[in-house]
């Protein structure tokens, strides 16, 4: 049973910081491309960052200087160290794991931006 549990989510003001985690069971972590999305309210989904599992990343260009996605293939987690956040950052953040057309997902994690 693959299990993905995200964690780190919360309510900061504007140009905070947060640490997003994603704690992976029931795959062979190393051999699936982590990603993270986001979905704001009325808005679709949205790929934020993602990383393989030789370390390649790729972000969208939103985020781009201000996230940085990594991954721990020991301890089967993937991160989003998300600075300088915006309110328009604001958004249900969820984890997946995908590797060729497989994709599981997390249940999501709230993080609102507020002052």
């Amino acid at each position: 049973q693959v299990q993905l549990v995200e964690s780190g989510g919360g309510l900061v003001q504007p140009g905070g910081s947060l640490r997003l985690s994603c704690a992976a069971s029931g795959i062979t972590f190393s051999s699936y491309t982590m990603g993270w999305y986001r979905q704001a309210p009325g808005k679709q989904r949205e790929l934020v960052a993602r990383i393989t599992g030789g370390a390649s990343t790729d972000y969208e260009d939103s985020v781009k200087g201000r996230f940085t996605v990594s991954r721990d293939n020991a301890m089967n987690t993937a991160y989003l160290q998300m600075n300088s956040l915006k309110p328009e950052d604001t958004a249900l953040y969820y984890c997946t794991a995908q590797r060729f057309k497989t994709r599981f997902w997390g249940q999501g994690t709230q993080v609102t931006i507020s002052s």
